[in-house]
């Protein structure tokens, strides 16, 4: 028989929300570690853009090795800093950085991707839809082909993956779940195909571009899940919706980023909220039918809404501000990627330690909210 965990009691179903959010997505992965080291490893994973790529590489290797493989990546797509940026003022440390995001723009990211130089794409002029970028993700094919186990990752009895798209042509979001089909490195490269400097992705005739561009946070995508159960959902926030007014363009870039990519998932809770209220109505009033009027169809659809589910979500938002960098999701500085895995370990560990879901809710609470405990001084 399993051991039961102190963390999760109840065998509460786990789920991980990972946004998009490119170099920053390596906060996500030191948040991982710290669920991996204290066995709340997730039942299911929903992940955009560089969440959908951090994801598929824990769903599509067994927990053994999910960390190495994860490791692996980050390691691969970083640069090297030509200084300790530990050892240097903050002045000198920018510097870096800022020569660091240069060379991505120049020379693209070993392993993810690489400049189209003969394109005529940034010309203006036409090229074929799976073209239309300034960077080609061949080489990030390549790294999922060698470090994703695909056939373990469409096994039955292995985690649940979903990774959100958005359809080129209508606009509307798809989600590619390996719970439903067999899922491939296309349909993470889709989720991630962020225009105009990533190329669309073609799957069954259909273009898609990133999920982000619908919607950053895929948490409605565990929200709408029927039939609800109760769950204990980790979500990790890259995006800041609050910041200070900016003064500058680099701070207004940066803001203007924050804003489009943060979190919209005060609303997609509200709206969580409302229905599971209205489906205790719905069951109250059943229960004053007459016997004759029930009938067992109604009975399992209401079965089905899973109303008296609770789900706990465990915010953990990322407080780099990379010195109002507008291009800080393009800075793969090995410096900062380290500083970042170590600080979503750190953002983790605190939620672990401070476990607010294990705290006695009414059985009618629909959704429950755990922000970090301050820091202890």
């Amino acid at each position: 028989m399993k051991p039961i965990n102190k963390l999760n009691p109840e065998g509460l179903r786990i789920v991980l929300v990972l946004q998009g959010g490119g170099a920053l997505g390596a906060y996500q992965a030191g948040v991982y570690q710290a669920l991996h080291e204290h066995g709340l490893v997730p039942d299911w994973i929903v992940g955009t853009s560089i969440g959908a790529i951090n994801a598929v590489l824990l769903a599509g290797n067994p927990p053994e090795t999910r960390l190495q493989k994860l490791k692996q990546f980050w390691e691969r797509v970083s640069h090297q800093d030509g200084v300790d940026l530990a050892s240097i003022p903050d002045t000198y440390r920018r510097s870096n950085i800022w020569l660091s995001t240069l060379d991505t723009i120049l020379r693209g990211v070993p392993g993810f991707f690489k400049p189209r130089v003969l394109s005529l794409f940034g010309m203006s002029v036409a090229v074929r839809p799976e073209d239309a970028s300034f960077y080609d993700t061949t080489p990030l094919a390549n790294t999922l082909a060698e470090l994703v186990d695909f056939d373990y990752l469409n096994a039955a009895d292995g985690m649940r993956l979903t990774v959100n798209a958005m359809k080129v042509k209508t606009g509307e979001l798809a989600s590619f779940d390996n719970a439903h089909i067999t899922m491939s490195a296309d349909h993470v490269l889709a989720s991630g195909a962020l225009p105009p400097g990533f190329p669309p992705v073609r799957i069954d005739g259909e273009l898609y571009w990133d999920g982000g561009l619908y919607s950053n946070t895929p948490l409605a995508t565990v929200l709408d899940d029927l039939p609800h159960i109760d769950t204990l959902c980790f979500m990790v926030d890259l995006w800041s919706a609050d910041g200070p007014e900016p003064t500058t363009l680099d701070e207004v870039q940066t803001r203007q980023k924050d804003v489009m990519f943060a979190s919209r998932s005060k609303r997609h809770i509200q709206d969580y909220l409302s229905t599971h209220n209205l489906q205790h109505k719905l069951r109250e009033f059943y229960a004053l039918l007459p016997l004759h009027a029930k009938t067992e169809t109604v009975v399992a659809e209401l079965a089905a809404l899973g109303a008296d589910s609770t789900m706990h979500v465990v915010r953990l938002p990322y407080a780099g501000r990379d010195w109002h960098m507008a291009s800080k999701d393009i800075n793969f500085s090995k410096g900062s990627i380290s500083w970042r895995w170590d600080q979503g370990y750190k953002d983790a560990m605190r939620a672990i330690q401070h476990a607010g879901w294990l705290t006695t809710v009414s059985e009618d609470t629909g959704l429950v909210v755990h922000e970090l405990p301050p820091l202890a001084y």
